[in-house]
């Protein structure tokens, strides 16, 4: 730097002197007293001499903010020192917020994951289910084809006797066939379906037993049985289907008739008890009426339950026997002994009209009771799709505490007596 060169070189020259020679290298003790120490007028005319003119006023203020500037750099250093570490502070909890946020979306995807996962699995286990199930019936229709084949002229249908099924296996494939009779029934009652299963047959047939299996699980008031007894005079001159009409189901229900309307064609004939004209006319009346029902909504399904004459002997011999089940033989029960060739004649030709493609005759062979059940349900679950509609668990609320009341003495109350 110049000496002398200009006001403002001068005053950075004469201002400087000091600070660059302090600045270059260190000093001593002794030589910073002399520095530091005050001067006479004549040494500090000569060193401002030698240092050049005075500063004038703008350029000493100048130096003032420069200096003054420099110190407010250095404290806003210091105070911003710690940014840092706030500004991470703040991206760390940015991420901590936006991570809880996320949780439940995670926590819900993975739920519906596990949703979709339970529901293929239920759907496939329900696909094997009915696979199997179209397996069994299409070998039942062959055996039946075969049978058929096989049987003589105006009998039922005779074939092989096969093994009894196990008492253990019975009530483990009938425990699934409740369960899902309850679906069957909730999805009748959910849309509104109107039902009716019909049950015919031999007598000792087994009717009886499987409409009791049937209903064991379900809602009397959504599947109920209607078994009529012998028509009233009054009855005897309506129309014939009106006494079965106020039977009807209605929506949510489902009827099971223990004997129908198809009387007429069976023991009414063989017995006498309609005269030609009556049972030409039923046979012409009855596949229109049922063909009327099913345009007004109604499901009808028929079952004929077909029982070889050993196997009806039998159990026409253990109701002799028994006294809880003798109620069950009537004189008509023994009169239809004696005429079993004529039944088979009445059957065929109830069939030949009335086993029609809208609403044809399943036969179900019931020489073994616990497989014509289980047989008998399958099909009735197969014959009305239907969807799970089962109630979820409930959880019982707390019992409410009876402080305040007393009850009266429990003497006052007459109690059966324990006699076991």
């Amino acid at each position: 730097m110049r000496a002398g060169g200009g006001r403002g070189n001068g005053a950075m020259a004469s201002g400087g002197g000091v600070f660059s020679t302090l600045v270059s290298k260190p000093l001593g003790a002794a030589a910073a007293r002399a520095m530091l120490a005050p001067v006479s007028g004549s040494e500090g005319a000569a060193r401002a001499g030698r240092a050049g003119p005075p500063p004038s006023a703008s350029e000493a203020n100048m130096a003032k903010g420069k200096t003054a500037a420099r110190g407010d750099r250095r404290a806003r250093a210091k105070t911003a020192e710690p940014a840092p570490e706030t500004e991470k502070t703040t991206v760390e909890e940015t991420k901590e917020e936006k991570e809880t946020a996320a949780a439940p979306e995670e926590d819900a995807k993975d739920q519906k994951k596990k949703d979709k996962k339970a529901k293929k699995k239920e759907e496939k286990a329900r696909r094997k289910e009915e696979k199997a199930r179209l397996k069994a019936e299409k070998k039942a229709k062959k055996r039946a084809d075969k049978a058929a084949e096989a049987a003589p002229a105006g009998g039922d249908v005779i074939v092989k006797p096969r093994e009894k099924m196990k008492g253990k296996d019975y009530e483990e494939i009938l425990r699934k066939y409740d369960i899902e009779l309850v679906k069957l029934q909730e999805w009748i009652k959910h849309k509104g379906l109107k039902v009716i299963v019909i049950f015919e047959g031999r007598d000792a047939a087994g009717k009886g037993g499987v409409i009791k299996r049937i209903t064991e699980s379900l809602n009397p008031r959504i599947c109920r049985v209607v078994a009529l007894p012998a028509p009233t005079e009054r009855e005897k001159t309506q129309w014939y289907f009106q006494r079965y009409v106020p039977h009807l189901p209605a929506a949510g229900e489902m009827v099971l008739l223990d004997r129908s309307w198809y009387n007429r064609a069976g023991v009414e004939r063989v017995m006498g008890f309609c005269n030609e004209e009556e049972y030409r006319e039923f046979l012409r009346s009855c596949p229109e009426f049922e063909r009327m029902l099913q345009r007004c909504g109604i499901i009808v399904v028929k079952f004929w339950f077909s029982v070889s004459d050993d196997e009806q002997e039998k159990r026409f011999q253990a109701r002799l026997k028994d006294p809880t089940k003798r109620w069950k033989l009537s004189p008509m029960d023994l009169e239809s002994r004696s005429r079993w060739l004529e039944y088979s004649m009445a059957k065929d030709e109830n069939f030949r009209y009335t086993d029609t493609k809208q609403c044809p005759w399943y036969v179900v062979r019931a020489d073994d009771k616990k497989r014509a059940r289980l047989n008998c349900i399958a099909h009735l679950l197969s014959l009305v799709k239907y969807e799970d509609l089962t109630p979820p668990p409930l959880e019982l609320p707390p019992r409410k505490s009876a402080s305040g009341y007393v009850r009266p003495p429990i003497t006052d109350q007459t109690f059966v007596p324990e006699i076991h």
